[in-house]
């Protein structure tokens, strides 16, 4: 039996491993046939599932058995066959059935927008623009919860929360121990930690990078700017932790070193999970070595403050010794 399936996407075919999921064929096809995911996290073992804005169409199910899925399948947790073809953006239903998941996933989410430190970053608005509608009909009071402090560097705001779980799989598989977890059922359910304990580890704070929406947010970035303010540099230093690659996109106001996260590829998925010490405690650019300024999407709205997102973006040859030399040539090649 051949290793490789070919699977028809919109009407494009792309020939992938046996055993790849719908949505990573679509990724490897790329553009705008790719379906969002607010729960999936390819990084995470048995995340996806939860969110359903993936689904798709499965208009003929292989060569062997050409009939179509009866309904429409989250394309996260199902596998290609060979011959299999998806609709995606070209089928009517499910714009439609997305439309409603984004519309269920917007009941209980508060219009935090113009206060969130996720606004610019943030995949629920990215969805609600694309495929949300005009006014809600939800006739109900949303729910609300108190802000809670996960430690002291990470606050919950769980009227923000939409369930994804990706906080839950990154504590269960990069760290040690994991404290916090989705208490109660149903409509009850909601992220919390056991008799209110801190989250305390050398990779807590990954959990903010992976949250979709502001629910996890950085207490030592919060309220301080909006990303489009900024300007996001890849830099990187020796980490002494084992398992911290110690390579990081630095986001600076001026001078000054605001914030500090992981890099993430396209998806919004970051491509090394970093330690606290490289995320909150070197904030100085005298730490790092400086590569280049990070290429921003023309989509972004952190391209909108004129930063440059179509040129080659040009290499800052520095490190923390030839730094002041450098300064000239830094702040040019990296100004909004």
């Amino acid at each position: 039996m051949s290793d490789k399936h070919k699977v028809t996407i919109d009407g494009i075919t792309v020939e992938v491993e046996a055993g790849t999921s719908i949505l990573n064929a679509a990724r490897q096809i790329g553009g705008d046939i790719v379906p969002p995911a607010m729960c999936y996290y390819s990084k995470l073992e048995g995340s996806g599932g939860k969110c359903r804005t993936c689904l798709v169409q499965v208009s003929k199910g292989s060569e062997k058995d050409p009939r179509p899925m009866p309904k429409l399948v989250a394309s996260c947790r199902t596998t290609v066959m060979d011959g299999m073809e998806v609709k995606n953006i070209t089928s009517p239903e499910v714009v439609e059935a997305r439309k409603g998941v984004v519309e269920m996933l917007l009941l209980n989410h508060p219009l935090d927008c113009p206060v969130c430190d996720q606004a610019g970053e943030c995949h629920l608005q990215d969805l609600g623009y694309e495929h949300g509608r005009a006014k809600t009909r939800y006739e109900f009071d949303r729910r609300t919860f108190e802000k809670v402090d996960l430690g002291d560097k990470i606050q919950l705001h769980m009227t923000r929360c939409i369930l994804c779980y990706r906080c839950v799989f990154t504590a269960d598989q990069i760290t040690n121990t994991r404290l916090h977890g989705v208490l109660n059922r149903g409509d009850h359910s909601e992220i919390s930690t056991y008799i209110s304990k801190a989250i305390d580890n050398d990779f807590s704070g990954n959990v903010i990078d992976v949250c979709p929406v502001g629910a996890l947010t950085d207490k030592t970035f919060r309220f301080k700017n909006r990303v489009w303010f900024t300007k996001p540099v890849q830099a990187h230093r020796d980490c002494d932790h084992e398992k911290c690659n110690g390579k990081v996109t630095l986001w600076y106001k001026g001078e000054e070193v605001i914030r500090v996260t992981a890099r993430k590829d396209q998806y919004g998925e970051v491509e090394e999970f970093i330690c606290n010490t490289c995320r909150f405690d070197k904030k100085q650019t005298s730490d790092w070595v400086i590569e280049a300024p990070t290429k921003i999407s023309n989509k972004s709205v952190i391209s909108s403050n004129h930063y440059d997102t179509m040129k080659p973006l040009p290499v800052v040859k520095t490190n923390p010794q030839l730094l002041e030399a450098n300064k000239e040539q830094f702040e040019r090649d990296t100004r909004l």
